[in-house]
C-alpha cells in the first residue's frame, strides 16, 4: 500500500502548478493533503477512483484537509475524542478494516508563541486520542505536524531552538507520542540521514540551499514495524513551500 500526505498551502494554486500530474503519476492508495485553504464548492477534483473526504475551517481561506482513498472506508470522523467536529478543520479520521487513517495539520504556535498553550493543549488531546484507537487496531498519523523533532530535522537547529515548530515543549510533545507506542516511520527507516527537509521558508535560495525543517510525518502504531517498506520524501515536487512525503508498506502483514 502506498500513503502519500502533502501540505499544499492552498489546494487551488498547488492544482494550478501541477499538482494533479502528481496525484495521477503517483497513483497512491491514499493521498492526505493538508491546508487546503477552501470551502465546499470551491474547487471539484475528477480523482476518478477514489472516494473523496474534506474537513473545512469555518474561517474561509484557512487551515482545512482532505483525503483521497481508492478504498471506501467504514467510518469516517471530523473531530477528536467524544466530538465529531472542530472549528479549524485540521482532523479526518478515516476508519479501515485493518488500521485507522489519521490525518492531521497541526497549529502553529506562531512566531511569538502566542498560541503555544493552545498548541500544547491540543497536542495532549491528540496523543490521547492516537492511543484510544490503538487499543482497537493499528494507527497510520500523517500530515503537517509542525515541529521538527531532533536537530537532525532541521538544518540550523542552533539558531532555531526555543522559535515556534523548535521549541522544548512541541518536541517534547512529539517525544510523548512516540514513547506511547508510535514510530516516526521516515526516521526509523532512515536513522542517519541528514538533509531529509519538508518545509522551506519562501526567502530567496533558502530551497535551493536545502535551508529546510522535517515537519511532515507518516507516525504509525509500533505494530506495524515489521509491515514497513519505505519512506521517502520527495524534495523536487514544487506547488508549496512543503514537498510531499511516501510511505508504503505491506498491509498483507497486519495482524487483524
Amino acid at each position: 500500500m502506498k500513503l502519500i500526505s502533502w501540505n499544499v498551502n492552498g489546494l487551488r494554486a498547488c492544482v494550478r502548478k501541477g499538482f494533479l500530474d502528481y496525484f495521477k503519476e503517483q497513483d497512491a492508495d491514499i493521498f492526505c493533503i493538508q491546508e487546503t485553504k477552501l470551502q465546499s464548492g470551491q474547487i471539484e477534483l475528477e480523482l476518478e477512483g477514489y472516494h473523496q473526504y474534506w474537513n473545512y475551517a469555518l474561517k474561509k481561506g484557512y487551515s482545512g484537509t482532505a483525503v483521497f482513498t481508492k478504498e471506501e472506508p467504514l467510518s469516517v470522523k471530523y473531530g477528536v475524542g467524544d466530538m465529531d467536529s472542530e472549528d479549524e478543520g485540521r482532523i479526518l479520521t478515516l476508519e479501515f478494516k485493518q488500521f485507522y487513517l489519521v490525518n492531521v495539520y497541526a497549529p502553529n504556535a506562531q512566531r511569538d508563541l502566542a498560541r503555544l498553550p493552545f498548541r500544547i493543549d491540543w497536542e495532549a488531546r491528540m496523543r490521547d486520542y492516537l492511543i484510544q484507537l490503538n487499543q482497537l487496531k493499528p494507527v497510520i498519523f500523517c500530515g503537517d505536524l509542525n515541529v521538527a523533532h531532533q536537530n537532525i530535522d532541521i538544518r540550523n537547529f542552533k539558531t532555531n531552538v526555543g522559535n515556534s515548530g523548535f521549541t522544548d515543549e512541541e518536541r517534547g510533545e512529539m517525544t510523548a507520542l512516540l514513547n506511547a507506542g508510535f514510530i516516526d516511520t521516515f526516521r526509523h527507516l532512515n536513522p542517519e540521514v541528514e538533509g531529509g527537509y519538508t518545509w522551506w521558508s519562501y526567502m530567496r535560495n533558502v530551497r535551493e540551499r536545502n535551508i529546510g525543517w522535517r515537519i511532515d510525518y507518516f507516525i504509525v502504531s509500533e505494530s506495524l514495524k515489521h509491515c514497513l517498506k519505505t519512506a521517502d520524501i520527495h524534495p523536487h515536487i514544487m506547488g508549496s513551500d512543503h514537498c510531499p512525503i511516501v510511505l508504503e508498506l505491506d498491509v498483507d502483514g497486519i495482524k487483524e
